[in-house]
């Protein structure tokens, strides 16, 4: 069943990807129906009880497909499964006009199946499958629209330059910056899960001695795990990995629906949550320097994200923006487990869920706004009720605004900083200076496109599908409330009320024009990092080998072969000299022998 679960929705696209120019609106819903028979399988898992399940892949070596049903994989399978399949019927109508479905749906299905198999593996080389299956799918889905042919498909502002930078990316030059940046981070992780196998002989997750390994290890501990959050950090776009994020947009409004809420960057951070739950750092005084560097490091990358989508112009890279914030917290508040147990795992998740549902709400309303306002950029539309709502309520929701749902998640994140005395209030400081700008750029996006922003013609066709489901999804969002409901301090109330009065001051005051929103707006120029920096130290190692290789052919086909001559030439000669001077030797000695035997003749 878990299988079947994990590989149905690719199963289900093979019919579209081979004849879906014969039948194109037939196949796709055969795509979709896959997606909605893996989302039932996953409510039925979802009450089971906890338990693994193995299968024997590799006796030898003891490695299995080894399948984990516990509180963290149940969870995010259920909602990994569901998000995609309301995404996959939104994307019935919007992509029901795509020059190239069949390869939208298959690599769209293989996107949820390979997270699924990340989701419920308990074994790191069968998680390392779907892990390297979405860095595959993300690459062919964010470059979908290959031929570069469409204004909307771009990031950035076509044409503009800043110096030697250019400020523009198109889908096919995205995707390969997208899976080039991931395996950055890939590789240093398969050497960290290469090493614990060789010190355990286990690639269980939940079965690893944890514990002795890094006692054993000491500080190398550290290190290690280090290596093996490469993957994470790199896939979640953590500083300084982000970049291929924003370009990233370049793709389907719905696949950065599926990428940004329960899949590709979801899973590095639900990969940190699910090793710490069963390292238990907390036990574990080695990883200190590991889990601190995580702290700082996911803090950073928060209030960075927040800042430039508090500048942005462009709806998609705004919301992929906030994800990159969001993923921030995410990481900070997981590592904080070293000091406080389970509780900052659990928050962390929580906020996962609040995250996943509200931005693939926010998402899949912009993909809306774009089909109606023809338009990648923030502008007013009119006679949209239904996404206002949508927009209203998944806004209030992620804010942190009392009383919506991520307001008592971070209210505990809040008092767990608070308590964290080893840094003084400097993390407690970062999160909340992030949650005000966070609550700031989630009313801008809805006063720019809604309220205040300028207003456009407006092309809508009732597009019934595309509109239930974000509303339904955003709907999800008010039942949670239920499971996340807890006491709170009088300081996280006054946190609260500062963030709804930021709220409110972004929704009648959403631009304000200035050479830092410039710079804020052009992403501090990260893209240098990747676009001017590493190619051109690239180009210095290019350089260096080529008059390296030059040196080398120079000395391989002239030095030494000129140097064997001579030192040949020398052996010949001096041979030659030593052969005269032998033959001289023997007949002097012959001489010699017959004058010594003439003297004994005559002699005698």
């Amino acid at each position: 069943m878990i299988i079947a679960l994990i590989i149905l929705p690719t199963i289900f696209s093979i019919p579209t990807a081979i004849a879906w120019y014969l039948w194109r609106k037939n196949l796709a819903i055969v795509s979709v129906l896959g997606l909605f028979l893996s989302f039932i399988l996953a409510i039925y898992t979802y009450n089971l009880p906890d338990s693994t399940v193995s299968y024997q892949w590799i006796p030898q070596l003891g490695i299995s497909f080894t399948f984990i049903l516990d509180y963290l994989s149940k969870t995010m399978g259920l909602l990994t499964a569901f998000i995609a399949f309301l995404i996959g019927v939104y994307s019935l109508e919007y992509m029901k006009h795509d020059y190239r479905l069949g390869w939208y749906w298959f690599f769209f299905n293989t996107f949820t199946s390979s997270m699924l198999l990340v989701v419920y593996s308990d074994n790191l080389l069968s998680l390392l499958i779907g892990w390297e299956g979405l860095g595959l799918a993300s690459w062919a889905l964010i470059g979908h629209w290959f031929m570069d042919d469409d204004e909307l498909s771009y990031v950035g502002e076509i044409g503009r330059r800043v110096w030697k930078l250019k400020m523009f990316w198109s889908p096919s030059f995205s995707a390969w910056r997208a899976i080039s940046t991931i395996r950055i981070g890939d590789m240093p992780m398969f050497f960290a899960i290469a090493v614990i196998f060789a010190l355990t002989k286990n690639l269980n997750v939940s079965s690893i001695d944890w514990h002795t390994i890094f006692k054993d290890l000491g500080f190398a501990s550290s290190i290690v795990l280090l290596f093996l959050m490469m993957g994470p950090f790199t896939k979640s776009a953590q500083l300084p990995f982000s970049e291929w994020l924003m370009t990233a947009m370049t793709g389907p409004t719905t696949v950065s629906a599926l990428l940004h809420s329960a899949t590709m960057v979801a899973a590095g951070a639900y990969l940190f949550m699910r090793l710490s739950w069963y390292i238990e750092p907390w036990n574990v005084h080695e990883l200190e320097f590991a889990y601190t560097l995580i702290l700082f490091l996911g803090l950073a990358s928060s209030l960075y994200g927040a800042l430039v989508a508090l500048a942005c112009r462009e709806r998609k890279v705004l919301l992929a923006s906030s994800t990159l914030s969001s993923l921030g917290i995410m990481f900070a508040v997981t590592s904080l487990s070293f000091w406080f147990g389970r509780i900052a795992i659990i928050l962390a998740f929580y906020y996962l869920i609040i995250h996943a549902l509200a931005k693939a709400t926010l998402f899949l309303v912009a993909g809306h706004l774009i089909h109606a306002t023809h338009s990648r950029f923030h502008c007013r539309v009119r006679k949209m009720p239904l996404a206002f709502v949508a927009t209203l309520i998944a806004t209030l929701c992620l804010s942190g605004i009392p009383p919506f749902t991520a307001y008592w998640v971070k209210s505990g994140m809040e008092e767990l900083l608070h308590h964290l005395e080893e840094f003084g209030y400097y993390p407690l400081s970062l999160f909340l200076l992030t949650s005000v700008i966070y609550s700031a750029f989630l009313a801008k996006f809805l006063s720019l496109n809604f309220l205040k922003g300028k207003e456009v013609e407006t092309h809508t066709h009732g597009e019934i599908l595309m509109q239930s489901s974000y509303l339904l999804m955003c709907l999800t969002l008010l039942p949670l409330i239920a499971y996340v409901v807890r006491e709170v301090s009088e300081s996280s109330v006054i946190v609260g009320i500062i963030l709804a009065i930021a709220y409110v001051l972004a929704l009648f005051k959403p631009t304000y024009e200035s050479r830092v929103g410039q710079f804020l707006s052009d992403r501090m120029y990260l893209m240098a990092l990747n676009d001017l920096i590493v190619p051109s130290i690239g180009k210095v190692f290019i350089f260096l080998s080529y008059y390296f290789d030059k040196a080398v052919d120079l000395f391989a086909h002239s030095v030494i072969p000129e140097m064997f001559e001579n030192v040949s030439n020398a052996i010949r000669s001096v041979q030659r000299k030593r052969l005269t001077k032998y033959v001289e030797f023997v007949i002097g000695l012959l001489f010699t022998i017959l004058l010594i035997a003439g003297w004994f003749e005559w002699k005698f």
